[in-house]
This record gives structure tokens, C-alpha cells and sequence, in this order.
């Protein structure tokens, strides 16, 4: 899946909201979420720079929010 720096450089800086809602009941913190989102936009949105738990934080919140379609 090639990861488009804008929409997740918008999703990470505008849309915090939909990532607050998604991590919501999960134990997860929005802030994680953030932090790998913001991570990725820093390495040039290399997956293989992350680790193991980056990258189930990315499958899980991250990459499902930037398929969504706009609303």
C-alpha cells in the first residue's frame, strides 16, 4: 500500500477527532496513534522503520482511517 503524506499528514494534524474516536474503548491512547503517524511523516513514511508494535498501531488505526472514504 503506498501511504500518501498528505492525507496522513491532514488525518494526523486535522482530523485528531476521528483518530480520538477510532482508539476509543481500545486501551490504546490517541497520542500513540499520533506518535507512529507522526513518526512515519518523519522517515518518509518508511513502514519498515517501524517495529513490530508501530506497525500493529499502524494496521489497526491508522491505515483503516486513511482508506475511509470522505465524508
Amino acid at each position: 500500500m503506498g501511504i500518501d503524506r498528505r492525507s496522513l499528514r491532514n488525518l494526523i494534524s486535522k482530523q485528531r477527532d476521528e483518530i480520538e474516536r477510532a482508539v476509543q474503548g481500545t486501551g490504546y491512547l490517541a497520542r500513540t496513534v499520533i506518535g507512529v503517524g507522526t513518526f512515519l511523516l518523519d522517515n518518509e513514511v518508511n513502514l519498515d522503520l517501524l517495529s513490530a508494535k508501530q506497525l500493529a498501531t499502524f494496521e489497526k488505526f491508522i491505515k483503516p482511517l486513511l482508506e475511509k472514504p470522505l465524508q
